[in-house]
Formats: C-alpha cells, sequence, structure tokens
C-alpha cells in the first residue's frame, strides 16, 4: 500500500526546505530592517472566532474539528483573528504604535489550484494604533522592499490601491443600501476572476436597476482618483476618502517606490472588516492570483470585544510569489547552495576513529563538518566532499604521517601538510 500526501499539501524534500527557508528568512529580515517585531500564536483556535469575523459560512472553508471537551475549533486559516485577540488581551500594556509580523502556517479547506494549496506559509505585517495612512503607505513600502529584494521591479508587479471606505461612500451615493454592502463587495472582489459576460449577469442580479449596476461598471474600470471623483456626488465621507488615498501614494512616491504602484478601483478584497486604504499586489501579466493583499481594519479589534483602535496589514503567502520567482528566473540563481566547511576524508579503516575525532571537534568550535560513515577510495570520499561544496577537505592516512594531516583546498585545489597538534580550523 502506497500512502499519498494529503491532496493540497506539499512535502518539504531538503531541495524544498531550501526555498521555503530562503523565502522565510528574506521575509524576516525585511520585517526586522523596516522596524517590525515577531509574534505567533496556536495552529488552532475557537471556531467561534472566525464566525465572529466572517460568518457562520466561514465554516466550510475551514477545517473544523470538537475536542474531547466538546469544544468547536478550527485550524487557522488567517493570522488576522489571532493577532487581535492577542493584541486585546494586553492592549493596555503594549507599548504604541504595535508593530508585529509573523510567518504561520495556515489551513483552508477549499479546492487546490495553482496557486493555491489547503496548507501554506504566509507573511503577515500589521501597525495597530495609527490612524494616519503613513501606516498604510509603511505597509506597502515593507512589501515592495521585500519583492524589490527578491528581484522583482516595477515592469514585473504592480501594487493596485484602492479605498474601501470610498467605495462605500460611492455605493451609498448610487442607491445602495447599507445592508447590501456586504454582497457588493464579495461580487465585485471576484471580478477579475470572471468573465466580463457573467461579472455583469451577476451584477444584474444583486443589483437589478440596470442604471445603478451600469455606474457601478464605470467605477470599476476608471483609472485615475479624478475619473472616480467626476462619478460621485461629493459628501464628507468620498472626499476623505480621496484625500486619503491621495496622501497614501503622496508619501509612496517620498518613499521611492511610486513606480510600482497604481490606483485601481477594481480592488475591494472581500473580507468584510476593511474599512480604508486596500491594495493587492498582481504580476504585471495578470496571469496568476494576487501576490498578496491588504488594509485597513480599524474596526476588528473592537469586533473582538476590545477598544476602538485604528489598524493595518497586509497577508503575502508563498505558494504565488515562489511560482512567480520561478517564471521569472528569479529563484535558482538566488538560492544560496548547501555548503560546509570540513569534509574529513580517510582512506583506512584504522583512521575512522581518529577522523570521527577531529569531526566533531570541527563542530565543536563552530565549523561545519561531515565525514565518510566508511573508509572509502580518496577520489570517491573527495566527490562527497564535492557533492558537499565542502570549503576543505582534510584527508589522514595514505602516504601521510600518522601526526599530519592533508588539508585540501576544493576551490583552488591547493593541498598543504599539516601537524595535527598544530591544526587549527
Amino acid at each position: 500500500m502506497t500512502i499519498q500526501p494529503v491532496k493540497g499539501t506539499r512535502d518539504f524534500y531538503p531541495r524544498e526546505m531550501a526555498v521555503h527557508n530562503w523565502i522565510v528568512d528574506g521575509w524576516k529580515k525585511i520585517s526586522l530592517r523596516n522596524g517590525f517585531e515577531e509574534y505567533d500564536g496556536p495552529i488552532f483556535e475557537y471556531l467561534k472566532m472566525y464566525q465572529v469575523k466572517s460568518g457562520d459560512e466561514i465554516v466550510e472553508q475551514l477545517f473544523s474539528l470538537t475536542d474531547r471537551g466538546g469544544r468547536d475549533l478550527a485550524l487557522r486559516p488567517e493570522m488576522t483573528p489571532t493577532l487581535a485577540r492577542m493584541v486585546n488581551q494586553q492592549i493596555n500594556s503594549l507599548p504604541k504604535p504595535i508593530k508585529w509580523f509573523s510567518v504561520p502556517r495556515l489551513f483552508r479547506a477549499e479546492r487546490p489550484q495553482k496557486g493555491r494549496l489547503r496548507e501554506f506559509f504566509q507573511w503577515n505585517i500589521d501597525i495597530i494604533g495609527v490612524d494616519d495612512v503613513l501606516a498604510d503607505a509603511e505597509v506597502i513600502f515593507t512589501t515592495i522592499d521585500y519583492l524589490r529584494q527578491v528581484g522583482l521591479t516595477s515592469t514585473d508587479i504592480k501594487v493596485k490601491i484602492s479605498s474601501r471606505e470610498f467605495l462605500a461612500g460611492f455605493l451609498k451615493s448610487i442607491g445602495i443600501p447599507e445592508e447590501k454592502l456586504g454582497d457588493i463587495y464579495v461580487l465585485l472582489d471576484k471580478s477579475a476572476k470572471l468573465p466580463p459576460g457573467v461579472f455583469e449577469e451577476l451584477l444584474r442580479e444583486q443589483v437589478p436597476d440596470k442604471t445603478i449596476s451600469g455606474k457601478i461598471l464605470d467605477f470599476m474600470v476608471e483609472q485615475s482618483i479624478e475619473q472616480v471623483r467626476d462619478l460621485t456626488a461629493p459628501n464628507e465621507s468620498t472626499e476623505s476618502a480621496l484625500e486619503n488615498l491621495g496622501n497614501v501614494f503622496n508619501y509612496l512616491e517620498s518613499m521611492g517606490v511610486g513606480d510600482f504602484c497604481i490606483f485601481n478601483p477594481g480592488i475591494v478584497r472581500g473580507l468584510a472588516y476593511y474599512t480604508g486604504i486596500v491594495f493587492e499586489v498582481h504580476d504585471a501579466v495578470g496571469e496568476l492570483r494576487a501576490i498578496c493583499g491588504g488594509g485597513r481594519y480599524d474596526n476588528l479589534l473592537k469586533d473582538f470585544g476590545g477598544p476602538s483602535i485604528p489598524a493595518t496589514g497586509m497577508g503575502m503567502g508563498d505558494c504565488v510569489l515562489e511560482i512567480l520567482l520561478r517564471e521569472k528566473g528569479l529563484l535558482e540563481k538566488q538560492l544560496p547552495a548547501g555548503s560546509i566547511d570540513y569534509f574529513v576524508a580517510y582512506v583506512d579503516e584504522s583512521y575512522k576513529n581518529q577522523a570521527i575525532r577531529i569531526t566533531m571537534e570541527l563542530r565543536s568550535k563552530g565549523c561545519s563538518a561531515n565525514f565518510s560513515y566508511k573508509a572509502a577510495k580518496l577520489n570517491k570520499q573527495l566527490k562527497q566532499a564535492s557533492d558537499q561544496n565542502a570549503r576543505k577537505c582534510i584527508i589522514i592516512g595514505q602516504e601521510i604521517e600518522s601526526n599530519q594531516l592533508a588539508v585540501k583546498d576544493m576551490t583552488s585545489g591547493e593541498q598543504k601538510l599539516v601537524n595535527l597538534d598544530e591544526f587549527n580550523a
């Protein structure tokens, strides 16, 4: 009987693990240099926590279980609810602003497809306690900071930015009632993934009035803040939202990443908790799912029983990112080759214990070192050293005096004899 991995999961063999570690190490490095602190939480939470945030329908999208005490739990599908719970627990003692990041393993019970698996890793960065959209701009900058570091340019990717606050104001101004906004958000969020005819048909099911649905269609294709301003009757809410949008773009220009960023009113983000600036990063060609997405969620901590406090953040999964880096030829050439400092070779079993002792001494001194488990021809052991990208090979025996070692530089091929008691790693 052959047991296969569960559909939608991945086996990380050493080479795949090296890729994963390289991506995660990059996420952590960028987070730290942008002033974020790392945190984590449990891999499962109470199911009701996700129901509070997303409604009862979320249950079908989760891996849920009932524990021995009859408690309904779920494997975490995202990190933001855990963040909100943790911050609320210590809200009065945490210094503000809170700038945290995490790299959790997440789970979603959905149909696996390209760039979307049931189990994945995600980079999350959040800033809590800053009302100024400068925090939104900093989240976007930090996102671009990582993507630039791995070799992606403004011709490879685009950060598409919009405003849920402005969208809400626009929809209300054309006659969409407050209670319908959530359903409209979900549909608009799917617009880029649906054929135009299908999207228009679904929109007219939600909004039967052709004049109103036509205005929504016009809104979704505009390409500048000025154009969407012309579509909207001026009011305090929309004017404030447009001012925030303009400020975000000004900040991003000052940060030196304006060429990566464009306004796109079609960016909606389907989750109901977004309240202001929203954004997604897409490959420029548009063949892949969003590389990441995020935005402002000023009400979420309050929804979880905490105080009303502003917050903004971003999540980037590893699946789409890896696909894009491979397609651009940016992964393999940047992936560090596995290597060791020393390989200890011995050509006779009588030298085995000495080889073991030297290897362990090297390791105790902080060097990476390996040895052959059995004596073999020197050429074979040198090939082992080469296969492991050893910097140097120590050779014991074979016409070498018992108190000496031969130290071979594997790059230059230079070899020299060293007295055993004088050898220093």
